[in-house]
């Protein structure tokens, strides 16, 4: 098995970097010149602080520019502009020990994320720069977040205190994730998947809030390079020879009578690692068809993420997406270990949003889920006999997808001895051969008229998980909700009760919200019965609060979260919408400034 680690940039376009604008009192003549040394070392100790703790999702470095003089006006802002534009700068953090002159120094870039870190010192408060330029912001329609450490410190002192690191690095992670969002593409393989509206491409919201666009091909574009050899033979050869290798065949649980015979399932294994390279040439090109004699198909779409609609009318006569689906989104392959693939079940652009939210978030692979069933205590009692207790004793929820989902997603991973899903750099060869082993590949249910394979595995216990949703809502536009909780797991005797009654075959995440006693998170009943859709995306780790910051960036509210308030970090200008009342402000503000993208 090649256990190499591929880092690089797959798409067009060069990776977004991080602007540091060192602001200044611009008064000559003693004041400006005493605090040259202390506002640029505060620019440079921010600038390496960021790069030392970020990664692009594709495991390169987070590069930061910093401005090559202060900013003492609007001259010497127009020069960091400039150079910021030549650099390629998507994001910008203003940093400043003193008082300056707002409206002349500040970043007034229409659509670009942009913080304010104001020094907490008392011999030349940058506070009062921070509050006066924020009032600056507010007033003109350009949000910028307020990052104003707890405590007063000396002038000189380069310490970053950890708050003022935290939130640091949640402005910088969503601001990178607008940053790398912009300009990419959408790819629609097929159209919409047994009437679910998440499938209908809205492209006004991909361009206007995502600054995405929208490419789409129909799924005869598969069948015409299987049939025409519109792919790596020598990589289709090695993949085939991999899968059959280390990919285990699972139960067959159709009936006598609609059972593939082992030469049929033989032919779909060779069907679904075809559809597998071409789904990933099609998102990203491959320069081995240009050798071929197929140069525009070399190209791919530059596609940051996608969907196959696959059901049902491309699963009535060929075999499922599954493996193809679950492949690309695990963080490995036969090629080695990489950065996984954005591709949503059944084409569910929003799911597919979701994901791709989550995985600049984490840089890990997300799980595409069915949220299913809400399993009540008493449920579980009837049906098995077994009272839920610990962590699941006030219920659970059951999300299968209908055939595939990441390996990671089978927490086989470990980061301290626990259960992690972990960016792909991270991951042992070891742990690619757990996440192997752990996963059965089920010849495809009877509704799968055409055969192939289902992902079937059950996520660990103990995983710190975030289930995450945007819809889109009449009258609204798109809205945000999420669910911070674990995954836990059930004796294997009430695990299989329960699974049976959806299907044995598909990939099991038992998860438990986390529960503040009122409002949506009553109880575990309230979560289920209060979500949007009947699909989630899974990331590894609580990072509600990451994803309301990106989502006020992108002007989309949220409806539903359980993050605490103290994890909560949104523009300056979201308490002026009213900030007694955080949920409300937050739909005022979104819609009173619209989308990021005019």
């Amino acid at each position: 098995m090649n256990m190499d680690i591929h880092i690089g940039n797959r798409l067009q376009g060069s990776l977004p970097k991080i602007g540091i604008r060192p602001i200044i009192d611009g008064r000559r003549g003693g004041i400006r010149e005493s605090l040259e040394d202390v506002t640029m070392e505060m620019a440079r100790s921010a600038a390496a602080f960021l790069s030392e703790n970020l990664t692009h999702s594709n495991g390169l470095p987070v590069e930061c520019v910093v401005a090559d003089t202060c900013i003492g006006g609007v001259a010497e802002a127009a020069r960091a502009e400039e150079k910021f534009a030549r650099e390629g700068v998507g994001l910008t953090i203003s940093v400043t020990p003193s008082w300056c002159y707002p409206t002349e120094t500040m970043d007034t870039h229409p659509s670009r994320p942009k913080a304010v870190w104001g020094f907490n010192g008392t011999e030349r408060p940058g506070a009062v720069y921070l509050a006066a330029v924020l009032g600056a912001h507010n007033q003109k329609g350009l949000p910028a977040f307020s990052i104003y450490g707890r405590d007063v410190q000396d002038i000189g002192d380069a310490t970053i205190t950890p708050d003022v690191r935290a939130k640091l690095l949640q402005f910088a992670k969503a601001g990178l994730a607008v940053a790398t969002m912009q300009g990419k593409s959408y790819l629609s393989m097929g159209s919409v998947s047994m009437g679910i509206a998440g499938c209908i491409v809205d492209e006004t919201f991909f361009q206007r809030y995502l600054g995405i666009r929208n490419e789409y091909v129909d799924m005869t574009e598969f069948v015409r390079r299987m049939e025409l050899g519109i792919y790596d033979q020598a990589e289709y050869e090695s993949a085939l020879a991999w899968a059959k290798a280390n990919c285990n065949e699972g139960d067959e649980v159709n009936p006598e009578h609609l059972q593939r015979t082992a030469e049929q399932k033989a032919g779909d294994w060779e069907t679904v690692v075809k559809m597998t390279l071409i789904a990933r040439d099609l998102m990203i090109g491959n320069p081995k068809l240009n050798e071929i004699g197929y140069g525009e198909e070399a190209l791919g779409h530059n596609a940051i993420a996608a969907g196959f609609q696959g059901q049902r009318a491309w699963t009535d006569f060929f075999p499922n997406g599954d493996f193809m689906e679950a492949m690309l989104t695990s963080s490995f392959d036969w090629n080695g270990i990489r950065e996984p693939f954005m591709l949503a079940t059944e084409n569910d652009t929003l799911n597919g949003v979701t994901m791709l939210f989550g995985h600049l978030l984490t840089n890990a692979a997300q799980i595409f889920a069915d949220v299913r069933t809400y399993w009540s205590p008493d449920a579980v009692e009837r049906v098995t006999g077994y009272r839920l207790e610990g962590s699941a004793a006030n219920g659970i929820i059951h999300l299968i997808n209908s055939g595939p989902a990441a390996l990671d997603g089978t927490g086989r991973q470990t980061i301290g001895g626990e259960p992690a899903m972990k960016p792909f750099w991270d991951i042992t060869e070891q742990e690619v051969r757990d996440c192997l082993a752990a996963t059965k590949w089920s010849p495809a249910v009877d509704f799968f008229r055409g055969g192939g394979f289902s992902t079937d595995f059950t996520t660990r216990a103990g995983m710190p998980v975030t289930m995450a949703r945007i819809n889109l809502v009449a009258g609204l536009g798109p809205v945000l909700q999420l669910a911070e909780g674990y995954t836990v797991e059930l004796p294997d005797e009430v695990h299989d009760k329960l699974d049976q009654r959806s299907n044995p075959t598909w990939p099991t995440t038992w998860f438990v919200p986390n529960l503040t006693g009122e409002g949506l998170f009553k109880d575990v009943y309230t979560v289920m019965n209060n979500w949007g859709s009947n699909h989630a995306a899974v990331s590894y780790g609580h990072v509600g609060g990451e994803l309301i910051t990106l989502a006020s960036m992108l002007r989309i509210p949220v409806s539903m979260h359980n993050v605490a308030e103290d994890r909560v970090f949104r523009p300056s200008m979201w308490s002026a919408f009213g900030g007694m009342d955080p949920v409300g402000a937050d739909f005022r503000a979104c819609q009173a400034l619209g989308p990021l993208y005019k």
